[in-house]
Parts: C-alpha cells; sequence; structure tokens
C-alpha cells in the first residue's frame, strides 16, 4: 500500500489500549490527527499516556482496538513507517562505537549514504563537539548522547520526526539551537511530532498542541486557543487549569 499525498501526517482514530492488572486504560477512544507539514505537540504528565501512544503508532504494542495511519498506510504495515525517524525519550546509543560509526550505522539504517560534512555540519547544529565523533559513545554524557541521538534522527531527510522528550539532556544553550533546527525543518515542510514537559518551548514552537490526561485526549488546537480556552495567561497555567492541578501557591497547607 503506497503513501497517500493528501493523507494527514499521522491519525488516531478511536485508540483504546490497557495493560493487565492497571486500574485504568493507558488510552481510551483516543482520536487525534497530526497534518503534514505542521510542528505539533502532545504533552501531558508522567503517566498520562504519551510514549503509550507512541509505542502503538510504531507498533511496538498493539492496540486493543482503533486504527492508526501514517500518512494514510495502516500503521502495522512496515511500509508506513519508511517516511519518518524516530528519538526515543531514553536514548542510549551502542557504547562500544564512536558517534561517527553511529551516525555511519544509522545513515545505513535509514537506507542512505553517509555523508561526512553534512554529519558535521549537524553536529555543529546542535553544538556537539565534532571532535567527540572520534571518541566511544561510552565516554559521552547524557546531553551528548542526547545530541548525538538528535543529528542521526535529523540527518535520515525523513518527512516525518516523532521526538518523545527532544530536549532531555540538554543545556540551554542546545535547546535554542535544536528549537532552531526544528523550525527549519518545519519551514521546509518536514512534520514534527514531539512530546514534552516544557509547554514554553511547545507553546513557542507548535502550530498545535494536544493534551493527555489519563489516556484521554482532552485538548486539541492552537497554543493560543487553549490558554484563550482556559483563561490563562500561559501555556503552563493553561495546562494546569485543564488537567485540574491547583498551583502550588493555592494548595491547602
Amino acid at each position: 500500500m503506497t503513501a497517500s499525498t493528501t493523507a494527514p501526517a499521522l491519525s488516531f482514530n478511536g485508540v483504546h489500549k490497557s495493560y493487565a492488572r492497571a486500574a485504568s486504560p493507558a488510552l481510551s477512544a483516543f482520536t487525534l490527527t497530526v497534518n503534514a507539514g505542521e510542528c505539533h505537540g502532545l504533552v501531558g504528565a508522567n503517566g498520562a499516556g504519551k510514549t503509550t501512544l507512541i509505542k502503538c503508532l510504531l507498533d511496538f504494542c498493539e492496540p486493543d482496538a482503533g486504527a492508526i495511519g501514517i500518512f494514510g498506510v495502516p500503521h502495522r504495515l512496515t511500509a508506513s513507517r519508511a517516511r519518518l525517524a524516530y528519538l526515543p525519550e531514553r536514548f542510549n546509543p551502542p557504547h562500544y562505537l564512536s558517534g561517527r560509526d553511529f551516525l555511519r550505522f544509522m545513515a545505513r539504517m535509514h537506507r542512505g549514504a553517509y555523508d561526512e560534512g553534512a554529519a558535521v555540519a549537524m553536529a555543529q547544529a546542535l553544538d556537539l563537539d565534532t571532535a567527540a565523533l572520534n571518541k566511544p559513545v561510552r565516554a559521552y554524557s547524557k546531553g551528548m548522547n542526547q545530541k548525538l541521538g538528535l543529528a542521526a534522527c535529523l540527518l535520515s531527510r525523513k518527512d516525518l520526526f516523532i521526538l518523545d522528550e527532544p530536549t532531555s539532556g540538554l543545556d540551554p544553550r542546545a535547546r535554542i539551537l535544536l528549537k532552531r533546527k526544528l523550525k527549519t525543518l518545519r519551514e521546509h515542510g518536514k512534520t514534527i511530532f514531539f512530546t514534552s514537559h516544557a509547554l514554553a518551548d511547545v507553546e513557542e514552537m507548535c502550530d498545535r498542541v494536544a493534551v493527555i490526561d489519563g489516556g484521554q485526549l482532552k485538548f486539541t488546537g492552537t497554543p493560543a486557543d487553549l490558554i484563550r480556552a482556559q483563561n490563562a495567561a500561559n501555556m503552563e497555567q493553561a495546562f494546569m487549569a485543564l488537567t485540574a492541578i491547583e498551583p502550588t501557591s493555592e494548595r491547602a497547607s
């Protein structure tokens, strides 16, 4: 089955997922569309269902019900993932490879050719010291690991990037540079779907945002729409109001 040129980048229709012995479903009738060419954020508290949704999308686990499409192709088909690149939240590259060897390996995995010039340019764009590419990954810090994973993902030249907490472990400079890079990709028509606890980043970058809470979709729309709907001053306040979290200063002692 070939991908449609008019289909959304992602479509979740009534997706339901339960785990044995869990008190409530991880996902319940979750329905969401991510349009091609947009930057779309997915936000929620720990355990809200974000990672389960991505696992179902990538066929790492099977939904109990519902349908998922990637550019119009059912997610269970291997071909559906040909146009996407994914970075997991807990990214740990093989410790015995050098950074450069890892980028070469990932280029092959993405069925592309390794380009040294592009690799160096991407490392610089993400504030990863190019000398580190010669070093074994076991010598990397958490932030360096994250930059390497992001570099491998973004070098794939895919149409869709699935990023689970992409700024995890990054220092302020690297976060700023990553946001610049993602904005450039968005301007070139790429689709970005990412989870984040940094709500200010979501407000700044995203065309639309989805809020998930207890496995259910609580809101989908622009960040401005969410703020307006909750009569809030910013995304953080809007999220707290939507998910019934009281501000710390207003909690009973």
